[in-house]
């Protein structure tokens, strides 16, 4: 397993735990934070032996925004480049075959925002505060946060928090759709292990599927998205974990899948 600087990896069992580790910037995502995450991503891209990812914070924030002495420097060229940097992780983990939770342990602001917001699932601590804050700067979101978080709250409430760059405690994110539970801090990561685990526990190709499904949807119209859904619905009745799960469910017993 890779060494990285910013970022410690640590498997359990099919579930890998993703780490940022920058406590005294609390977290925040600079230029070899954001390169060692792709990297991360794209070294497990492939892993049958990794059925979900859980990405977190080291200490009392998820991660509290990008590297601002690195954005402080930036013109508009450095800036577009800058942005797509960070596009391109976001993507990858959009994109990534398995799922991925946020374990939302603290602050998520600006970038940790557009982080928690390119994975899957979203559990935060009681304690978590989130925010887009980027107009207090003087720029917007750049890693995708102004059309992910539309697509997930609804234009309204993006805007609000957007356009006001207030930032929001757990309560109101779990009430607006931002976040799919929340827990005490000291269970955070246990309820996100034991999510990922059942997760873990489901047919890979199956699970790989409906995500692909749910992000190709959210890209293209309610027509062309059931077609895709028919496509990969047809083809994971070709599978063997199909008949492996149909015939345990008739013979009333657990199945096992194999991904195949």
């Amino acid at each position: 397993m890779t060494d990285y600087n910013n970022v410690n990896v640590e498997q359990k069992g099919k579930v890998l735990i993703v780490t940022i580790s920058r406590e005294k910037a609390l977290n925040a995502l600079n230029r070899e934070t954001i390169t060692e995450l792709r990297e991360v991503f794209n070294s497990y891209w492939d892993d049958e032996n990794v059925g979900c990812v859980i990405i977190t914070g080291a200490g009392k924030a998820f991660v509290a925004g990008a590297d601002i002495s690195e954005i402080a420097k930036l013109d508009s060229i450095a800036g577009t480049e800058y942005s797509a940097l960070g596009n391109y992780l976001m993507k990858t983990i959009a994109n990534f075959p398995k799922p991925v939770i946020a374990a939302i342990n603290g602050f998520a602001l600006g970038g940790g925002s557009e982080l928690a917001l390119a994975c899957d699932i979203r559990l935060a601590s009681e304690k978590a505060k989130l925010g887009q804050p980027e107009v207090n700067l003087g720029i917007i979101p750049g890693y995708g946060g102004t059309q992910r978080l539309a697509r997930l709250v609804g234009p309204g409430k993006a805007m609000k928090m957007i356009l006001t760059g207030e930032m929001i405690d757990a309560q109101e994110a779990y009430r607006i759709g931002y976040v799919e539970a929340i827990y005490p801090p000291e269970e955070l990561m246990d309820k996100a292990i034991e999510m990922a685990n059942v997760i873990c526990s489901k047919a890979p190709l199956a699970i790989n599927m409906a995500k692909e499904c749910i992000n190709r949807g959210l890209d293209t119209s309610l027509s062309l998205g059931i077609d895709f859904e028919r496509v990969n619905f047809g083809q994971t009745c070709a599978t063997v974990d199909k008949n492996e799960g149909c015939n345990a469910f008739l013979e009333k017993r657990k199945a096992e899948f194999t991904g195949k």
